[in-house]
């Protein structure tokens, strides 16, 4: 081992000892001695899994130090639920007097409010976020309003404009959620969250070291400020010798200096694998961009006008199915709605969060198909997909002759095969064995369970080696989150309710229709 001063020089040590809570501690990070195993919190709705219990012992071991921890397990394994546990044991052993600040990328703050509110809904939680947050113009408001919570969920794009308000309040903790997001040392978000303090910090991601180490620094400097010495002196000491000179003796200083500080564990770990169910169902809450809530809202002024003068029955229906088809175009990109060729990137909450799943998910390797009813908004994510990650990327629908949906299905299942798979579900769902892929993905909603189900059973059927996440994307506040609410209630009932499609909801009364569609609250990002 080594001591460090704070220009970055060094002491070489041969041996370090300590006695009582340091020798325990010391110990237990060399994994010389074991981690207690904490239980799972009482008021924990739901159940963890071994390896999750043990992510939540070795965060709780971590901080009972002021220890900052990552958790950097492969994506789909749980991350968000670890911490939730992790905040129901702090608070109910007193060890947390003081609210967490949560901070996340937009894409993901509906996702973590439904996780609180499903497993920890004694966690009273505050969003921070979007033009009517508080303490925009009155800190003292908003810090009051912490003090009521117990978490309180804000993004990295907010962080830089509100660093004077956050500053200003005593956090029990902070957490980063995909905390690659300061990864850019330099970056005024990356500088801003890592001035900001608490007791105890902790990091999540699914891709902790990206492509240069110096990027990780700027996540331990977060976590264990000062740990790993000054920006100037990590990169001369480790990042030039490593990446540059690929000196061993550096990195394996670096990873014994780092290894106690994160835990990952990947989802093809033998252990792993048998803690896991085959198939792993999650929604995705996406929140609309403000040109979606501008054309959301027309479309549903438009259809409700439409049904107000009252037309026949079946004029009705036609209508409605009509506005079901623009609002579902609308969640999905403004482009889809409009048709007229626009840009994509930066326009979509759903395919801001498509990006994020796709690049974590090569990063691991890994191959996913990717649903859509709409021919047509597959062939302008198809291109898109392709030039924004490099990478060779298919299009199944209706339209592809029978003897190039073969070779296409070949090209994915080959050992080299391409890791994107775009299928329209109706084309996509029939006949088609695609075990090579181990994420699906639903972009947009059929709202009839065994279409969806027969579709996601393309990937996950006999020849699956792996375990499969399935993801289904929902807008937050909208017809979609309502229509998917409605489904789970009485999912029972759901193969006869919906099974003949949409038209359960043509028969939907004007009131209810105008329940159904109108936007709420937390539907726009920002």
């Amino acid at each position: 081992g080594a001591l460090s001063d704070e220009d970055g020089a060094t002491v070489e040590l041969e041996e370090v000892g300590a006695d009582g809570w340091i020798g325990d501690l010391l110990g237990r990070l060399r994994g010389v001695s074991t981690i207690e195993e904490v239980g799972q919190p009482e008021n924990f709705c739901g159940e963890l899994r071994p390896y999750q219990l043990r992510g939540v012992s070795w965060l709780n071991f971590l901080t009972q130090y002021g220890l900052g921890a990552c958790l950097a397990d492969d994506m789909g394994l749980g991350k968000s639920i670890e911490l939730l546990a992790l905040a129901l044991r702090l608070k109910a052993t007193g060890m947390l007097t003081r609210p967490i600040l949560l901070i996340c990328p937009t894409s993901i703050v509906g996702n973590w409010q439904h996780e609180a509110a499903r497993f920890a809904p004694d966690l009273r939680v505050l969003v921070h976020h979007g033009a009517e947050r508080l303490g925009r113009a009155d800190a003292a408001q908003f810090l009051a309003e912490i003090e009521r919570h117990d978490l309180v969920i804000t993004t990295y794009s907010l962080a830089p404009r509100d660093e004077a308000t956050l500053a200003k309040a005593r956090w029990g903790a902070i957490v980063l959620d995909e905390a690659q997001n300061i990864k850019n040392v330099a970056a005024k978000q990356s500088r801003v969250v890592r001035r900001l303090s608490a007791p105890i910090r902790i990091a999540l991601t699914g891709t902790p070291v990206e492509n240069r180490l110096v990027e990780f620094w700027s996540i331990m400097d977060f976590l264990n400020p000062g740990y790993l010495g000054p920006y100037k002196s990590f990169q001369q000491r480790y990042a030039n010798r490593i990446e540059r000179r690929h000196d061993k003796a550096a990195l394996t200083q670096l990873q014994a200096l780092i290894r106690p500080f994160i835990l990952r564990r990947l989802k093809t770990d033998p252990t792993i694998i048998q803690d896991l169910p085959e198939k792993i169902e999650m929604r995705e809450y996406c929140a609309l961009t403000r040109e979606q809530v501008s054309l959301y809202e027309a479309v549903v002024r438009d259809g409700l006008r439409q049904l107000e003068e009252n037309p026949s029955a079946m004029r009705r229906r036609g209508v409605i199915l009509a506005m079901l088809t623009r609002l579902k175009q609308v969640c999905n990109h403004p482009a889809h709605l409009l048709d007229d060729g626009s840009p994509l990137p930066g326009r979509s909450g759903k395919l801001t969060r498509l990006e994020e799943l796709v690049e974590e998910l090569l990063a691991e390797g890994d191959r996913a198909l990717i649903f859509t009813q709409f021919a047509a908004l597959g062939a302008r994510l198809q291109p898109y997909l392709a030039e924004r990650f490099g990478v060779e990327t298919l299009h199944l629908h209706g339209g592809v002759p029978r003897l190039d949906r073969t070779r296409m299905v070949e090209r994915f299942q080959a050992e080299d095969g391409p890791p994107l798979f775009i299928l329209s579900l109706k084309a996509g769902g029939y006949g088609l064995n695609l075990t090579r892929a181990n994420h699906v993905i639903h972009f947009d909603r059929w709202w009839n369970p065994a279409v969806e189900n027969q579709a996601t059973d393309r990937a996950f059927r006999i020849g699956q080696t792996r375990n499969v996440q399935v993801r289904k994307f929902v807008c937050s506040g909208t017809l979609e989150e309502r229509i998917d609410l409605m489904i789970e209630q009485k999912r029972a009932l759901a193969e006869q309710v919906v099974g003949t499609g949409e038209n359960w909801i043509t028969e939907l009364s004007t009131g209810q229709l105008r329940d159904l569609f109108s936007l709420r609250a937390d539907a726009l990002a920002e």
